[in-house]
């Protein structure tokens, strides 16, 4: 063994039985890690397969899951120890060559989530032993897992008294106990049980959709084939499974959201009834249809099912419906990197149920100097949920904002009002296994709102010329009808763009919300999040060739923007030139910017015009502008003009890597913000959470 630790910090998941929601916890400890720390890796010291040996069907689902939330970029094969053959075959020897490479690994973390090994079989106490023996070895504390399904409280209290006998047997520390899976009627009585323990001690509830097949596993399990409907769908989680042996009127009173419904192919009346309900509005939307038996439907039954147009998968296999349902039943599903769903649940439950900020206090993790992607947007999100705002998304016909929508609900980032029409928002949100039970769903053409909306737009556009007819006919338009919804202050921001152009977006808000008071120019910037640090670039995408108003105005909004997302606003005024260096129309523009800044705002901090490298990089600062409080230390970067901006942008976000967060919309009296028609999910989410930050506080910036 080396004769040196590791600097990292490392906490060690151990669990006396299988099925007690490691990974939960894992992603739990993972997200919280990743917000608090740069580098953080995690570690599986026992495996089925080594690492160079295994094929990708024999790798470790639960390592390939977490390795997706890590930010230490770090291997499969160099975050793994050895096999469970390893471990029978010479204990000491494995435990010493799990060391090792442990310690190899923690060399480039800062902290390491070790997840212990699992049970398949039957309940092994000499397991639990051995890992103990290895937390010991890795000098991690312990969190013990236990499950809660299926016990009472005091039996759950006693497999956790064995277990910590046993954990102290091997000198081992445990940091706290987390008790899974409990029924929620029954987490206080449980609580109440385990709070007679030294080590703090938390309840999970039970939360069948971790543990739900998709309609993708399920077909697997019952070896059947998709036979029609949308193959994006089998990614849906399968909430239940219904055996419809009996009449169609006693289907019909039985189907519930996310069911699974297994007949017979020879069935008519089954499939008609079952296809009608998932398409019919007030019925739920279920996850599949299995035809089993090997029947095809007759001809006239498929025609009529296809007629209905379902995205539903149907599903047909040669089994018999006892074997079938044996399968179906016994399916479990996994939580792997594709389950957004199941993660988003798994780490809404653990920052619920757990103190994560106490258990992690316990680890004496280092204070950041940096500010890596990962910490800026989970800061993000905590800043939204904060002080909660309620964000309008017009698009509701497309998928990526109902996926969006539905995380930011699971996450409580903000509100939510989507624009459409309610029946296929809500049948669509079904098929894509999206809860979107807490949103609040307005047809745009509402004629109330509409006749409301454009007396309102009338009024404000008359000197235009505008009239109440042509106003009406307007407020169908779902970007203008979103931001008469802001206008009025029935929701604090708004956010499309997705399947519409910048100026689709920002027109509206022009003509209805208009600029705060001290600044007339509307302009965006980009949170471009490097590795290590996040910086604001301004304009990159609204205003193609700025006077030196329209710049100082950038500026100005650019440091107030950086400032509500906790950027400490250092402006650099950028130009080919440093200084007194260069001369021409370019430069004087940036220095005559400049000047009107600093005599609008004289205590922002403001350098130019200045060159990027001298804005950003102190020992090149030292050499051309000795003294500056913003040489070589800038925080917010205005470019000249568009041209410059966004090939500046893209080019760091390609070539550095950066994630590059926005445009974010500034100068506005309330939040509007513009989606790229690329946008994927995590964007979306990203853009909700900056815009209800946007309308907290005074909603003038």
């Amino acid at each position: 063994m080396p004769d040196t630790a590791p600097t990292a910090s490392a906490i060690y998941i151990a669990a006396p039985e299988p099925e007690t929601g490691k990974s939960t916890i894992a992603l739990g400890l993972l997200n919280r890690l990743t917000a608090t720390v740069a580098k953080v890796g995690v570690f599986r010291p026992i495996t089925r397969v080594s690492g160079g040996s295994a094929s990708p069907e024999e790798r470790d689902y639960i390592l390939e899951l977490l390795l997706t939330r890590t930010t230490a970029e770090l291997s499969y094969e160099q975050c793994v120890g050895v096999t469970y053959q390893d471990i029978h075959a010479d204990l000491d020897t494995a435990i010493a060559n799990i060391v090792d490479a442990y310690h190899a690994m923690a060399q480039s973390c800062d902290a390491v989530v070790i997840v212990g090994s699992d049970y398949t079989d039957v309940t092994a106490p000499a397991e639990l032993s051995v890992n103990a023996r290895i937390a010991v070895n890795l000098g991690a504390p312990v969190l013990l897992a236990v499950r809660a399904k299926g016990r009472s409280a005091e039996q759950i209290a006693t497999v956790v008294e064995v277990s910590l006998a046993e954990l102290a047997a091997q000198r081992a520390h445990t940091a706290a106990v987390v008790a899974s899976r409990c029924e929620p009627a029954e987490m206080g009585v449980v609580a109440e049980a385990l709070g007679r323990f030294d080590p703090p001690s938390y309840v999970l509830p039970d939360e069948p959709l971790l543990a739900a097949p998709t309609v993708e596993e399920l077909r697997q399990a019952v070896r059947g084939t998709l036979i029609s409907g949308d193959a994006e769908l089998v990614a849906r989680e399968v909430m239940g499974v219904l055996v419809a042996g009996m009449t169609a009127d006693h289907v019909l009173e039985r189907l519930r959201d996310g069911m699974a419904v297994i007949t017979p192919g020879d069935r008519s009346d089954v499939v008609l009834a079952a296809a009608s309900a998932h398409a019919a509005e007030g019925f739920p939307s279920l996850s599949c249809i299995v035809l089993n038996g090997g029947f095809e439907l007759h001809p006239s039954i498929a025609a009529l099912v296809a007629g209905l147009r379902l995205r539903l998968p149907i599903i047909g296999n040669e089994l018999g419906t006892y074997d079938t349902a044996s399968a179906a039943f016994v399916a479990r599903g996994r939580v792997t990197a594709d389950s957004q769903r199941k993660i988003d649940t798994a780490v809404e439950l653990m920052e619920r149920h757990v103190d994560i900020a106490d258990l992690l206090a316990q680890l004496a993790i280092p204070i950041p100097t940096v500010t890596t992607p990962q910490m800026f947007t989970h800061r993000l999100t905590q800043q939204a949920r904060a002080d909660r705002r309620h964000i309008v998304l017009p698009e509701g016909d497309d998928d990526r904002i109902l996926k969006a929508a539905g995380r930011v609900l699971k996450r409580h980032i903000a509100d939510l009002t989507i624009l459409g029409d309610e029946g296929r928002i809500r049948l669509r949100a079904g098929e894509l296994g999206v809860d979107l039970h807490d949103a609040t769903i307005i047809d745009p053409y509402d004629e109330d709102l509409c006749k409301q909306f454009a007396g309102q737009y009338a009024e404000l556009r008359k000197a235009k010329g505008v009239t109440i007819e042509q106003a009406h006919e307007i407020m169908h338009d779902v970007s203008y009808f979103g931001t008469m919804l802001v206008y009025n202050g029935m929701v604090d921001g708004m956010v499309s763009g997705a399947a519409h152009t910048t100026a689709h977006t920002v027109r509206p808000a022009l003509e209805i919300i208009r600029t705060v008071p001290d600044v007339s120019t509307v302009s965006s910037i980009f949170l471009m999040c490097l590795p290590d640090r996040v910086l604001a670039y301004g304009d990159c995408a609204i205003v193609p060739d700025p006077t030196p108003e329209q710049l100082a105005d950038i500026a100005i909004s650019s440091a107030r923007t950086a400032a509500r997302f906790g950027i400490e606003p250092k402006v650099a005024m950028l130009s080919y030139s440093t200084g007194d260096s260069g001369s021409g129309a370019d430069v004087d523009k940036v220095r005559t910017a400049t000047e009107l800044v600093r005599s609008r705002q004289p205590d922002l901090l403001v350098e130019g015009p200045i060159q990027y490298d001298a804005a950003i990089e102190p020992s090149v600062a030292a050499t051309k502008l000795r003294g500056s409080p913003v040489a070589g230390h800038a925080t917010v970067l205005i470019f000249p003009d568009l041209n410059t901006g966004n090939n500046t942008y893209k080019a760091v976000q390609r070539s550095a890597g950066a994630i590059a967060i926005g445009p974010v919309l500034q100068g506005l009296r309330k939040p509007v913000n513009d989606l790229s028609r690329g946008a994927l999910v995590e964007d979306i989410v990203n853009t909700i959470a900056i815009t209800a930050i946007q309308s907290q506080g005074d909603g003038d910036d």
